[in-house]
């Protein structure tokens, strides 16, 4: 019996015809799989805010909102408990602001060195070796803090006040009283300083990745109207880069609202009212570690007021990501 080439054209025509109902079903399955990770993220996250929410109200049941806001002193673990949240917000404050001062020009500095002035080798090494400082662990930089950056802190000091009294000695007029204090052993200072440093490559990163995304005929047309380097950089590039380096700005201050180790090592764990940062504080996550570490009993009011004090950290993080949102839809620049 002979075939014909159209039979031969048919079979090889099904030989190579690939299985759409295989295909189909196995992107079904891949889609699935990939829902349930998504699924299971966001159903974290419910859990996570539910148990904060439950939590919380139990702890409202004990104790007044009022109380909780208004008390000068936080000792919930005292037998005359005080629950002042605003003893614990202004330690968090204090350290996350000296951070800030510190992280800020420096990040941005070298985040438009590495984008404007560097050449193609030295970025190639200097953003890696700039981005391996994020991968020192936590608690390596709480340590520094308090052996290294205190100490010579303290030196730093003790000379201006040696200063201070010599000049004090030839100018009569000038009181002692301009002396500053002694530096405390546990400061928010060296551990504002240290989380600065911490949170430095975050925002050199984020933002380099910002400037480096502005179109190069910006640049150019600056260039054309007889614009220096600098005045382009300044006038043209950041503010066309704003809403990104903002938004690193954002995320550097949540990190540092959130930081748990470098602070509980360095900053002490003595709630204080006050923006002193001479002396030992405890922020909001040094008190959570402080608990969480203790002998404090499950269902007990102290236990609950580690989730109080969380569902606080979640909302303050809450709405420094919202405003980071708002303002990078708001001031994004879109170009073709």
């Amino acid at each position: 019996m002979s075939t014909t080439p159209s039979s031969f054209e048919s079979s090889d025509s099904e030989m190579f015809r690939p299985n759409r109902q295989l295909n189909k079903r196995v992107e079904l399955v891949v889609k699935i799989i990939f829902a349930t990770f998504a699924f299971v993220s966001v159903a974290t996250t419910i859990g996570i805010v539910l148990t904060l929410i439950f939590e919380t109200v139990a702890f409202f049941q004990e104790v007044s909102l009022w109380k909780f806001l208004t008390d000068t002193a936080w000792t919930p673990l005292f037998p005359n408990p005080q629950f002042g949240i605003f003893v614990l917000i202004s330690a968090t404050f204090l350290t996350s602001v000296i951070a800030l001062m510190v992280a800020l020009p420096l990040g941005l500095l070298a985040a438009i060195y590495l984008s404007e002035y560097a050449s193609s080798g030295i970025r190639r090494w200097l953003k890696p070796a700039l981005e391996i400082l994020a991968g020192v662990p936590t608690v390596v930089f709480g340590y520094f803090a308090l052996m290294v950056v205190s100490p010579r802190l303290r030196d730093c000091i003790g000379l201006i006040n040696w200063g201070i009294a010599f000049i004090g000695r030839v100018i009569p007029f000038i009181p002692e009283s301009f002396a500053i204090p002694e530096l405390k052993g546990f400061n928010a200072l060296s551990a504002g300083i240290v989380l600065g440093i911490a949170i430095i490559p975050m925002i050199a990163s984020l933002s380099e990745d910002a400037i480096y995304a502005v179109p190069n005929s910006l640049r150019q047309g600056a260039y054309s109207l007889g614009a220096t380097k600098r005045e382009t950089i300044i006038g043209v590039v950041i503010p066309a880069a704003l809403s990104g380096i903002v938004a690193s700005f954002v995320l550097a201050v949540s990190r540092a609202v959130g930081e748990t180790m470098i602070v509980s090592i360095a900053a002490g764990q003595n709630p204080t009212l006050g923006l002193n940062p001479l002396v030992p504080v405890m922020t909001m996550t040094a008190y959570i570690v402080q608990v969480s570490l203790g002998d404090t009993p499950a269902g007990s009011l102290a236990y609950k007021t580690i989730f109080s004090v969380g569902m606080t950290l979640f909302l303050l993080t809450l709405a420094l990501n919202i405003f980071s949102f708002w303002f990078v839809r708001r001031f994004r620049e879109k170009y073709d």
